[in-house]
């Protein structure tokens, strides 16, 4: 991309132009905004560097790229991101071909967050590669890529303005780690510690900065860390060429000069230069849908509960993708305004869809609903899935939205590509944290900074996935390898079938390589015992061949080890539909289980449960045959009432009830033969069995499931076969 980088004359700037090029981009052009009072060094400001600011205008010569500036800079209590959003606009104007915009931000969500938003409004892509960089580490990638930047402000305990204003960060490098050990500052200065202004560098191509003269200004005595300034007085440009720059090196006084590469941008009307908004829902154009095609399903939990939307009976007039999708979108729509709800209360949208070639389709309606504008307090996080609707007999778009009635979520959501994880640009978020639960976003196996899939097959990509899965957990003081509930693999069928038996060996080793270096770090954190659900898909986005999607436990305080362990409940489920408990039942099941608040439930009917469960009704050599051909409705019936039955005592004997479910997912695939329709039914059938034995107390006598039809699904990625897989998560309110 041709990029337009943001510079504040510090190292950060400097040094994340360096990585845009790495990763081969090109900067055509710089900005820079610039107090209104030029005398000014400090503005005290959040989101922008002003120390040095007199110097800037020659990085237009030493680089070889047009400068653009804005003079009339004031820092504006609240908002401090009109002034850039301007100076973006006309440098866009200037330069059409711009599509990215470089910042140094490593860990202020204060100054990512408005470029971002700055971005979004002028269709830019913000690129921030030192983003969650750890800091010691690119300090020293600075020194050893020889940027050579001073010290122009210091503000920090065991900082002297006097001993080290105008210093090199080479040189004070050992100091700031041992300032570091003392007092816990942050060695990049990114808590305002320092402030530095690059002089010299491998972007200078054509002349380096030198300082002749300065003066250091006191701003505050403080006897513990006192604040001073360095105000540049002369400098001269010292050319890198065999011939000097314009044939002498020049000195400048500080008067400003007339350097054509160099273009003040003047304060302009915010209503002239507005990029258009997001779109807006189109509801008026919505074809009517008989109430037979559209299904809805909806779990009973108060709180926090799911809302499932799909269309049935494909044999009608058919509007494709956009439009199946349309009607589905704006029937959540509806079913939210019920509740008193919007898309503001959405904590995660699960976004299923017929054809992976119409994903860029897919996400132009989604983002006609769900905006930034209606989430103000954080978009919901996003997987998406192709799966086979059409063989299941269902319409081209799936939705399924977890909803929380309340605002208490902390949403992730980094739209700058960087070097930390994957970015997001669209109006999905990375993860959403809501009581203690963190659920993620479908993790692809991409290398963050060039957005691309590694290379080196599934295994790679699912190194990859997991590592960015890592990343995003670190960003809530948790790890994968200690936090996670559930992992939900969804595996291409573009993987070879040799290389699918060992996806699950390769995720388990990954983690406990992770828990062994949190023990070399020191840390014994308590260790949940993760379950694994493996689910066969067409396809993913971007061809990729394996998608992550893991949920976590990160409990607001920290837990003695007593508080996390398993304990064994005293209570005994009753034994309904004629079932009795067996041995053979605890094969079928994996759970997470935390005590009092959690219970993840991965319920799998193979062909061997099967028979076991329907043995009066099956031949011996069943499970050998093409089982799935050959199931009864009558079989279908029985398979169904044992899984409600093993459902049931799994959460009841665990001290939870359906009142606390948040989601039931049954996959299935489309080859079982038995109709979705039939299928639904039998479940929903035995549900209300099971409300009637329990008094009508428990599952209230509503579809509280959704089935999902997959080509495969299982506890290993070697063996996806199953009959019929059940996933269960509740939640204690």
């Amino acid at each position: 991309m041709k990029v337009v980088a943001l510079v504040s004359g510090g190292k950060d700037s400097c040094y994340a132009m360096m990585k845009c090029i790495q990763y081969g981009h090109q900067i055509v052009a710089v900005a820079n905004l610039l107090p209104a009072d030029d005398s000014v060094d400090e503005l005290d400001s959040y989101m922008y560097q002003t120390v040095g600011h007199q110097i800037i205008v020659s990085y237009a010569e030493c680089m070889g790229v047009p400068l653009h500036h804005k003079l009339s800079y004031q820092r504006t209590p609240g908002d401090e991101v009109e002034d850039m959003f301007i100076l973006l606009n006309e440098v866009k104007k200037q330069i059409p071909s711009i599509t990215a915009v470089s910042s140094g931000a490593i860990a202020s969500d204060y100054q990512r967050l408005r470029v971002e938003s700055v971005c979004s409004r002028l269709g830019l892509v913000s690129l921030a590669y030192l983003w969650k960089q750890d800091q010691s580490l690119l300090l020293q990638e600075m020194i050893t890529n020889e940027i050579m930047a001073i010290t122009v402000k210091v503000a920090a305990m065991g900082l002297d303005p006097a001993k080290h204003l105008g210093k090199k960060i080479a040189f004070l490098e050992p100091y700031l780690h041992k300032l570091k050990d003392l007092y816990g500052i942050n060695v990049c200065g990114e808590g305002g510690e320092y402030e530095t202004l690059t002089l010299d560098c491998p972007l200078f191509q054509n002349a380096r900065i030198m300082l002749d003269d300065f003066q250091v200004v006191l701003h505050s005595s403080d006897s513990i860390a006192p604040v001073g300034v360095l105000h540049p007085l002369k400098f001269h440009l010292e050319s890198k060429q065999s011939d000097s720059l314009s044939g002498n090196n020049k000195t400048n006084d500080l008067c400003r000069e007339n350097i054509s590469s160099v273009f003040e941008v003047q304060g302009v009307n915010l209503e002239e230069c507005k990029a258009p908004g997001e779109p807006g829902a189109e509801v008026n154009d919505l074809i009517e849908v008989s109430s037979h095609r559209l299904h809805l399903s909806k779990t009973e939990k108060d709180n926090t509960f799911s809302i499932c939307c799909w269309l049935q009976d494909t044999s009608g007039p058919s509007t494709g993708l956009q439009g199946d999708l349309k009607l589905i979108l704006r029937q959540i729509e509806l079913q939210l305004e019920g509740c008193g709800l919007g898309w503001e209360h959405v904590l995660y949208i699960h976004l299923y869809i017929s054809d992976m070639d119409q994903f860029t389709r897919a996400n132009e309606t989604y983002v006609r609903f769900i905006t930034q504008d209606k989430c103000p307090f954080g978009v919901p996080s996003r997987s998406t899935i192709e799966l086979p609707l059409i063989q299941a007999g269902l319409g081209r778009a799936y939705i399924e939205v977890l909803v929380a009635n309340d605002q208490s979520k902390r949403v992730l959501h980094v739209r700058s590509i960087s070097c930390w994880a994957p970015s997001c640009i669209g109006p999905y978020s990375q993860a959403t944290l809501h009581k203690e639960i963190l659920h993620m976003a479908g993790q692809l196996g991409l290398d963050p900074p060039t957005m691309t899939l590694c290379d080196g097959g599934s295994t790679a990509e699912l190194e990859s996935a997991l590592q960015n899965s890592e990343a995003i957990a670190k960003c809530f003081n948790c790890s994968i390898s200690t936090s996670a509930i559930l992992f939900v693999v969804y595996c291409s069928t573009n993987i070879p079938l040799d290389e699918r038996p060992k996806i699950h060996d390769n995720l388990d080793t990954f983690a406990k390589q992770l828990k062994l270096s949190h023990l070399d770090k020191g840390t014994k954190p308590e260790v949940l015992d993760p379950i694994f659900l493996y689910i066969l898909v067409p396809d993913l986005p971007k061809r990729a061949l394996v998608e992550i999607k893991p949920i976590l436990y990160v409990p607001e305080t920290m837990e003695t080890p007593e508080e996390t362990s398993c304990q064994l409940s005293s209570i005994v489920a009753p034994s309904y539909f004629s079932f009795q408990p067996a041995d053979w039942h605890d094969s079928c099941i994996q759970k997470c289980v935390i005590p009092g608040k959690i219970c993840a439930v991965v319920l799998s009917i193979t062909s061997v449960v099967a028979m076991k469960i329907c043995s009066d009704s099956m031949n011996a050599d069943w499970s050998n045959n093409n089982h799935q051909n050959s199931l009864t409705e009558s079989q279908m019936k029985r398979i169904s009432r044992f899984c409600i039955f093993l459902l049931n005592k799994t959460i009841i004997e665990n001290d939870f009830s359906w009142k606390d479910t948040m989601s039931l997912r049954l996959y299935f695939p489309p080859n079982l033969h038995v109709p979705l329709e039939t299928l639904s039914n039998l479940f929903a059938d035995g549900f209300k069995e099971l409300d009637q034995m329990n008094g009508g107390t428990e599952v209230g006598g509503k579809p509280i499931f959704n089935l999902v039809p997959v080509l495969g699904a299982g506890i290993s990625a070697a063996c996806t076969n199953d009959i019929i897989t059940c996933e269960l998560f509740a939640r204690k309110s």
